[in-house]
């Protein structure tokens, strides 16, 4: 089983900055990539940003400058920093690994619960 957990979500004002962490854990082998994605309110689900194996990151044109996604050491932690944030920002974060579990041939994707994040003054 795999678990991705993510924290850092809240309610912060426009301009402001969050850092959203999320966590891959269980019978993981070994993580081809990760992303963000985020779902506002009767909007479809949209790509923020990926990064992967080798630390290269891609960025939707929405965010290029203002979000940094980044790994952690132990390569199953995936960072989003998020900074100059707006309303337009404001949605569901979600984040997502693509991934070979022990004993698989295969890669599967998985995603976290997701995690609110409020931009409003």
């Amino acid at each position: 089983q795999v678990q991705l957990v993510e924290s850092g979500g809240g309610s912060v004002q426009p301009g402001g900055s969050l850092r959203l962490s999320c966590a891959a854990s269980g019978t993981i082998f070994s993580i081809n990539a990760m992303a963000w994605y985020r779902q506002a309110p009767g909007k479809q689900r949209e790509l923020v940003a990926t990064i992967d194996w080798g630390d290269t990151t891609n960025y939707a044109d929405s965010v290029k400058g203002r979000f940094t996604i980044s790994r952690g050491n132990a390569k199953n932690t995936v960072y989003l920093q998020m900074t100059s944030l707006s309303p337009e920002d404001a949605a569901v974060y979600f984040c997502n690994a693509e991934l070979w579990t022990i004993g698989s041939t295969v890669h599967t994707v998985y995603w976290g619960q997701g995690t609110q994040v409020t931009v409003s003054s």
